[in-house]
């Protein structure tokens, strides 16, 4: 039965592209600077999503119009646009909304600088509303942005379908609570660590070799699980934290990519990649006790799974790997890969 899951599991990844697809955190930047009475400075970082332009445009109320080069340039996986941007009143209490965020399924950073505010409001536009209200949310800028923040860190790694299935292999390769604490601990010490040297770009790593390197940690891990269920050792089941811990480094650059990209402040950078961080290890830890109560409750009502329901969290994470690395490195012997 097991070896029949095994090519479904294939197919489904083959048929479904965008449901085994890791996640990356790639959210628009949109920042309103006012520089005198309903005047502001537009700049406008469009994300691009393998090399293709996303089909996002941030609209204005009607009394409001835009003056400059409609030309972009190009950074790293953005294309930033600036303008100036007059309105016959004030923003503020009014809303800006993005065209086609509902379709693309992604977020905007929104970040208001007012003449009459005592510092920048940031708002995290979500895909289902696609609009904000300015200087609605709370009269805290401060307090606005540690909730937008802690809020993307949170969605992230629980949208980062490919972190959680490496957190699952280790679940599923230790067995006793002490060894998994001091794994957990590993793998979330480690990707702090490159989380915050790549947010604040002390150290960058491409992108293209960087989601490899990640793809194949979770095929290396799914190969781990297998190992286990044959009831052999390997230094990753004598020694996961370490393991975990080498491979948490790879993953904090993926963490950072699209918080650096966004181009932040220094100074608002620091606060953004700290709450961001809490964010992760707050959605980290959640998903950590659902598994762990998951299986905790199913032993305590004595439900017995058959062999292949039993192994298919395993074989997933090893499809899943298998599927990404592929994808990956192809892609990085293509044109523009």
């Amino acid at each position: 039965m097991i070896r029949r899951i095994w090519p479904l599991l294939l197919c489904f990844g083959v048929l479904w592209p965008g449901v085994v697809l890791g996640h990356e955190l790639m959210p628009g930047y949109l920042e309103l600077e006012e520089t005198a009475p309903q005047v502001y400075d537009v700049i406008w970082k469009l994300p691009l999503q393998r090399g293709a332009r996303l089909p996002l445009a941030p609209r204005f109320p009607d009394d409001c119009a835009t003056e400059g080069s409609l030309d972009a340039r190009l950074e790293r996986r953005a294309l930033v646009y600036t303008a100036q941007l007059s309105c016959e009143t004030s923003l503020q209490g009014r809303l800006v909304s993005i065209d086609g965020l509902r379709a693309v399924g992604t977020e905007v950073l929104l970040r208001v600088t007012s003449l009459d505010s005592s510092g920048p409001e940031t708002i995290l536009i979500q895909p289902e509303k696609g609009e904000a209200l300015i200087g609605a949310i709370s009269s805290d800028a401060q307090q606005t942005s540690a909730i937008t923040y802690l809020r993307l860190g949170i969605e992230h790694i629980l949208l980062g379908v490919d972190h959680l299935l490496f957190v699952l292999a280790l679940l599923l390769i230790v067995r006793d609570g002490w060894t998994l604490f001091k794994t957990i601990t590993a793998f979330t010490v480690a990707n702090s660590v490159t989380l915050s040297v790549a947010a604040i770009g002390v150290m960058r790593v491409p992108a293209p070799p960087l989601n490899a390197a990640i793809a194949l940690s979770i095929l290396f891990m799914g190969v781990e699980v297998v190992r286990t269920w044959r009831g052999q050792s390997s230094f990753t089941i004598r020694r996961p934290w370490v393991v975990a811990f080498g491979f948490g480094l790879i993953h904090g650059f993926g963490y950072a990519s699209g918080l650096a990209d966004l181009g932040l402040p220094r100074g608002e950078l620091l606060l953004a990649l700290l709450l961001f961080n809490i964010g992760i290890e707050i959605g980290q830890d959640v998903f950590v006790f659902l598994v762990l109560a998951l299986k905790r409750s199913f032993r305590q009502l004595e439900i017995h799974w058959p062999q292949w329901a039993v192994r298919l969290p395993g074989y997933a994470v090893g499809v899943a790997g298998a599927f990404w690395t592929l994808e990956h490195t192809t892609a990085l012997f293509l044109p523009g890969g």
